[in-house]
């Protein structure tokens, strides 16, 4: 999925060339499409202050651009700087993007359209995040937010990920788990979701399930090099930095590490760090 950095700058740009004529949000008069245009233009330049006034400006020639409440909350987001947490000016911003990402939602609600459900699901996600432990960090409100995005577009597991990771961050291992593994069962054929339940386990410590995850994402992306290879790494990690292993079980672990490096090697045999690891896992199998 293409992160939410990439998804606005195409986005924005987008909305500058079609929302003079984009049915019930069109703006009605020259002004107020010329504020949203020029607010468009100083938030892809980073300008966010300025974006701000102009976003405000098109708000209020037009109070139902629901694009527009989602750009000047996320400009408010942007002015925020982790930095200066607790200096009051700073602290502001938050609570103003906040306000206006749930504004975003209500105004877009029910729209068919592509494009404002590509910015409802980002104001979703940006309000989510606005809740999290590095600005807000208020969980209580970030997870019924989660939890509707869930119900508007189920199958999407990043959401699913998203709030997983929240209780993972909280403690709450066995909640994190079911709602990773939702996330898989969101969408079963992408490898990806195994990779983050993967990264899980191995958080805490749960070795035999990482490889598990790693070994079911490479069933799904078989013909991936890549996927093989992330194997025979965790291998050659494993017992490299286990002292604890019997001869017998490093042993194992250091021949299906060899096994996992041929399959990638077999996919693509100029693969340079495959070739690398398969190396270095002969020299331990020698040793």
């Amino acid at each position: 999925m293409r992160s939410r950095f990439t998804r606005l700058a195409v986005l924005v740009i987008g909305l500058s060339v079609v929302t003079g004529a984009c049915g019930r949000y069109s703006i009605s008069s020259i002004r107020s499409a010329k504020a949203f245009q020029d607010a468009n233009l100083l938030y892809q330049r980073g300008e966010y202050a300025a974006a701000v006034e102009r976003y405000e400006d098109a708000i209020r020639l037009n109070p139902d651009l629901g694009f527009a409440y989602f750009f000047l909350g996320n400009s408010y987001d942007s002015l925020y700087k982790p930095l200066l947490r607790g200096e009051a000016a700073n602290d502001a911003y938050l609570p103003l993007a906040v306000e206006n990402y749930e504004l975003a939602i209500e105004k877009l609600a029910g729209s068919e359209d592509e494009k404002e459900l590509e910015i409802q699901r980002l104001s979703y996600e940006y309000l989510i995040a606005a809740y999290g432990p590095d600005k807000l960090d208020d969980f209580e409100r970030a997870e019924p937010v989660a939890r509707d995005l869930i119900t508007l577009d189920p199958s999407e597991p990043s959401t699913y990920q998203a709030l997983a990771k929240m209780f993972e961050d909280r403690g709450e291992y066995e909640l994190a788990e079911g709602l990773y593994r939702e996330g898989i069962d969101a969408r079963p054929n992408d490898g990806f979701g195994y990779q983050v339940i993967a990264a899980f386990y191995n958080r805490q410590g749960e070795f035999e399930m990482t490889m598990e995850a790693f070994y079911a994402r490479a069933d799904i992306e078989a013909a991936n090099p890549e996927a093989w290879h992330t194997i025979g790494t965790f291998y050659q990690d494993k017992v490299f930095q286990d002292k604890t292993l019997s001869r017998t079980v490093a042993r194992d672990f250091v021949l299906a590490g060899i096994e996992a490096e041929d399959k990638a090697l077999a996919l693509n045999p100029d693969y340079a760090d495959a070739l690398i690891f398969k190396n270095i896992l002969l020299r331990q199998q020698a040793l």
